[in-house]
């Protein structure tokens, strides 16, 4: 079997075994693997009272993660600035006030709304490409490999 993000999750909880079982059935993707229940543990052959609390509670954590990132927004587009609102950063993120005396915004920063915070935060753009390079690489996303390139 080949080697994807279902059978990398399924290793991590050590139940290998059911990765083809999963795959067989759908769930080739953590997105799908969000939905499971106790029928979709039926259907792929879950039977083991421990496995099954150990996968609901996997993608009970998934759920979280996900509810946790819903609603973080970036944008390179340059933000109306208001004095109520608006953190300025430095050329190498730091606060104003900071080693590096940052202005009202860089048209070049990245900005990122937090929904609970309700602040805007600036990152530069490198950093900001280096954070989402990161989480590809986390989630096992290669951007220069099908489906996303046509090499």
């Amino acid at each position: 079997m080949c080697t994807n993000i279902v059978y990398e999750w399924l290793k991590a909880l050590q139940l290998p075994q059911y990765a083809e079982s999963f795959v067989d059935n759908g769930y080739d993707d953590l997105e799908v693997c969000k939905q499971i229940g106790d029928p979709d543990l039926d259907a792929i052959g879950v039977l083991a009272p421990a496995h099954r609390r150990r996968v609901l509670e996997a993608v009970r954590r998934l759920r979280e993660q996900d509810a946790a990132a819903a609603g973080l927004y970036f944008t390179l587009e340059p933000q109306p600035a208001s004095p109520v609102d608006f953190v300025p950063a430095g050329r190498r993120g730091e606060p104003c006030g900071g080693a590096s005396q940052g202005t009202r915004g860089d048209p070049r920063a990245a900005q990122t709304t937090a929904p609970r915070s309700r602040e805007l935060v600036s990152y530069p753009k490198l950093k900001l490409k280096i954070m989402i390079r990161d989480k590809l690489v986390r989630d096992g996303i290669h951007l220069s490999k099908p489906p996303y390139s046509r090499k």
